[in-house]
């Protein structure tokens, strides 16, 4: 009985270890976006769901393995950084419950496994699949990450092609303004989101040597930074009137809510404060805005079909 129960714990801390090691709750949060694009490509092309369940699950399964290695190498690069930042240093990459080469091999056999899945969808969603984690893991994780304020804007190209994979696993064309202006606003969303999480964490990145914004900056010239990003998300909502008013107008009336959250904010709320209004306001931009896309989307191709 003993035994049983040892192995019982044992498998429980491992998962746990693997879950810590690849991000899953990074993985889950960038699923919705990716099945965000993929609806929006069913609707717009009038494509049955049940013809493309093959694709679906490629999308599904290879989406979780890229985006698992990428938290993997990521880990695996940032255990110097992750030791010193409060939120950061139990990660088993840095506690040492697991080991760098099995980090290494694990983010090995997910990329290659992962992109092969998408590859069963679309070539071009393999392609994206593969630019979203080495952009992920290059430009951000091993360059811009360490050197410059704009580590933000560099990690966000990574950040918003799950939009893109999603839609190019059905349709391998990503040139329609509904899905460019899917990527963009999910690019432009990212930089009042991550700002705000750096307010917060001014200190432990302050400690950690990270150049976020706020830290080399302030918080004066984040907020006005913060401002010029959301006046650029409202203006890009409307590609989205190409397919959709509704959809547009969703998007449009978030972003407004959004800036003038961030205006009468910043008047009368301290910094911390402000900055958590607008991390608490971003969740909420994204959830509806996502979930109004697949909602949307999976009624008008239900209705059709």
């Amino acid at each position: 009985m003993q035994n049983e129960e040892h192995r019982t714990t044992q498998k429980q801390n491992l998962s746990k270890i693997l879950a810590q090691t690849v991000k899953t709750g990074i993985i889950k949060s960038n699923l919705i976006p990716m099945f965000a694009g993929l609806t929006l490509c069913l609707y717009t092309y009038q494509i049955s769901l049940f013809e493309k369940i093959p694709e679906i699950l490629f999308a599904l399964i290879g989406s979780i393995l890229v985006m698992g290695a990428a938290g993997a190498f990521n880990n695996l690069y940032d255990r110097d950084i992750d030791s010193i930042m409060e939120r950061t240093k139990y990660r088993p990459t840095v506690t040492g419950e697991i080991k760098p080469k099995t980090v290494l091999w694990l983010g090995i056999f997910m990329t290659i496994f992962g992109i092969a899945a998408l590859a069963l969808a679309t070539p071009l969603a393999a392609l994206l699949g593969f630019l979203g984690l080495f952009f992920y893991v290059v430009p951000y994780t091993m360059w811009s990450k360490r050197r410059t304020i704009y580590n933000t804007e560099i990690g966000s190209i990574s950040g918003a092609m799950p939009p893109l994979i999603g839609w190019a696993a059905i349709y391998p064309d990503i040139t329609h303004p509904a899905i460019l202006g899917l990527f963009v606003i999910t690019v432009i969303w990212q930089m009042p989101h991550f700002y705000a999480i750096a307010i917060r964490k001014h200190d432990e990145y302050k400690a950690a040597n990270v150049p976020m914004l706020p830290v080399i900056k302030g918080v004066k010239r984040t907020y006005l930074q913060t401002n010029i990003y959301l006046i650029v998300l409202i203006a890009i909502s409307f590609l989205l009137g190409s397919l959709s008013l509704g959809l547009m107008l969703v998007a449009l009336l978030l972003s407004v809510i959004w800036l003038i959250l961030s205006i009468f904010g910043y008047k009368r709320m301290d910094s911390e404060k402000w900055a958590k209004s607008m991390f608490v306001f971003s969740l909420f931009h994204m959830t509806v805005l996502f979930s109004t896309i697949i909602i949307y989307s999976l009624m008008g191709i239900f209705f059709k079909f």
